[in-house]
């Protein structure tokens, strides 16, 4: 009996260090698009799924009024642009401080400033003004009695290495290790702070495709890689890139400082150029990525500090420049739906399934065996959606007939929802293949059967 209890004992205390050992998952909550729900409605959004930690890239004042008293802890930025005006004048500061953080604390859960973000690629040259500005941002924290409980650091992209691979051999770009990495690190030891990084295994991946294995980028399995500098395996990429920031900075005498990822993703959809860009990809990776933060220990360069992360992003954001991809790293579509099912929270991990959206039932990701639908997007607008209707039951080939009167899909009598079982017979047809659940934005993929009254939408099985 004695055995029994004390065999007990150390179970639960390897139970306690497990749970120790694992990370939490957070979500960057970006608003470059003219099609997002109101804030209020993005908090109801976040305490629905269970998301408590957001990043933000600025103090807009709507946000964190509509963030009071919800308990979702908050990183709030002080934009690029601002870096000069912080830099040369703590009045600046002062004034920043009160206005966009003070005002609005302790009633919204703010405990990070982002200075900046991704200083060092910035086309305006700013780098010279960042560790001066996160000085002065500090300081008039002070005056107001908060630099103990709101950290101060800033985002870094893994441009910021000049060297990754192995691991084993991760540098700081040399021109930049003297004038602001050594500083900002000094800075983050001496405040007990932690360096932001960015890291995007899909980046590596797209543009090395030949050489790196899909599933060692996607957390699935694989053989693994092995770092002949250190000895040590990996079984991600990620895990990888972050152990290579943990080398470069080992380089400089700063294995003390520790390490938050606050910008990770995978877009599920992209242009020709986007290698691996698709909606399975982008499950697979921040599916297994949750799973692997909230279960699991460190990197194998550092096991015994915990991976926390944002993912990005929380919606998509149609406004964002660049390629496809930028605008299609949500995890939900601005009216709210997943864009694909993953779980968020440990309860989820432990269950297998994500928690749906609006009190929906439970659902496991999806697969490219797995059923799911196409439905239109019903903020489209009535004419877009008429143009997605008529190409599907027209050129598409679309089996448009029970939308027709008189037949069993006819009612309800909504352009939305025809279009919706013309969408979908089209995407079946399709062998729900990527990029034909679209129609020029007016229709996404779900993963659980479309209700219209009492009609039945088809699959391809």
């Amino acid at each position: 009996m004695a055995f029994f209890s004390s065999s007990f004992y150390l179970l639960l205390l390897s139970s306690i260090a497990l749970s120790e050992a694992a990370g939490w998952v957070g979500v960057n909550y970006g608003r470059i698009a003219d099609d997002l729900p109101p804030p209020e409605k993005v908090v109801k959004l976040l305490k629905d799924q269970g998301i408590d930690r957001i990043k933000l890239y600025d103090t807009d004042s709507t946000v964190l009024t509509a963030l009071a008293n919800s308990n979702i802890s908050v990183v709030v930025a002080l934009p690029n642009e601002l870096l000069s005006s912080a830099a040369a004048d703590s009045s600046f500061t002062d004034n920043w401080v009160q206005s966009s953080i003070s005002h609005f604390y302790p009633s919204t859960k703010i405990d990070a400033i982002a200075v900046g973000n991704e200083v060092f690629v910035d086309p305006n040259n700013t780098t010279k003004f960042l560790v001066p500005a996160m000085k002065n941002v500090y300081t008039s924290l002070q005056k107001y009695n908060l630099h103990n409980s709101i950290k101060i650091s800033s985002p870094i992209a893994l441009t910021a290495l000049a060297s990754s691979f192995p691991t084993s051999s991760g540098s700081f770009k040399q021109d930049l290790i003297e004038p602001v990495i050594k500083p900002m690190l000094a800075f983050l030891r001496q405040t007990q702070s932690y360096l932001m990084v960015n890291a995007y295994p899909f980046f590596a991946y797209a543009s090395n495709s030949d050489k790196i294995s899909l599933d060692y980028a996607l957390f699935r399995d694989n053989p693994g890689v092995l770092d002949s500098g250190n000895g040590l395996k990996y079984s991600s990429l990620f895990e990888a890139q972050i152990d290579a920031v943990f080398a470069a900075m080992s380089a400089l005498k700063y294995d003390d400082v520790k390490v938050v990822v606050t910008e990770t993703g995978w877009p599920s959809k992209g242009d020709e150029k986007d290698v691996g860009a698709s909606g399975e990809n982008a499950a697979s990776y921040n599916g297994n990525l949750v799973k692997r933060v909230l279960t699991g220990s460190g990197t194998p360069l550092r096991p015994n500090d915990p991976l926390n992360v944002f993912l990005f992003a929380l919606f998509n954001e149609n406004q964002k420049p660049g390629p496809t991809s930028e605008r299609n790293y949500g995890l939900f579509y601005p009216n709210q739906q997943r864009v694909y099912d993953i779980p968020l929270t440990r309860a989820d991990v432990e269950s297998g399934s994500p928690t749906m959206v609006n009190g929906g039932s439970k659902a496991q990701v999806p697969s490219s065996k797995g059923q799911t639908w196409c439905v239109a997007n019903g903020k489209t607008a009535a004419e877009k959606l008429q143009a997605g209707l008529d190409y599907a039951c027209g050129e598409g080939g679309a089996d448009c007939r029970p939308i027709q009167p008189g037949s069993t899909c006819y009612n309800p009598n909504s352009v939305e929802a025809h279009a919706s079982y013309a969408f979908n017979s089209y995407y079946q047809k399709m062998a729900r293949a990527s990029g034909t659940c679209d129609f020029g934005g007016a229709a996404y993929v779900v993963s659980q059967p479309p209700q219209y009254g009492k009609c039945e939408f088809p699959t391809g099985n």
